[in-house]
């Protein structure tokens, strides 16, 4: 792992959301040389892969507390059902 992947393993979500937002102004604002305009293109694939597993981590968090949810429901239904 190199010293800007840790960097980024320890960014935010909305740390590198609002950085990819800035990155991206710039770049659409032009102005900047080739090399510049590239700098900012890997920088801004480098934010959009940290962003994408905050947003994976978060999708997966979800379907877990859904799943655990639905197997509650599931327990509780099946028992309620004969009682009534």
């Amino acid at each position: 792992m190199t010293t800007t992947d840790t960097a980024d393993a320890a960014l935010g979500y909305e740390q590198a959301r609002d950085e990819l937002i800035d990155v991206v102004r710039r770049l659409e604002t032009g102005g900047t040389s080739l090399e510049e305009s590239l700098a900012l293109w890997e920088r801004g694939e480098e934010l959009a892969k940290v962003c994408r597993r905050w947003l994976d981590g978060a999708r997966a968090r979800l379907d877990a507390a859904l799943a655990d949810e639905d197997d509650g429901e599931g327990e509780s239904g099946g028992e309620g059902a004969g009682e009534e």
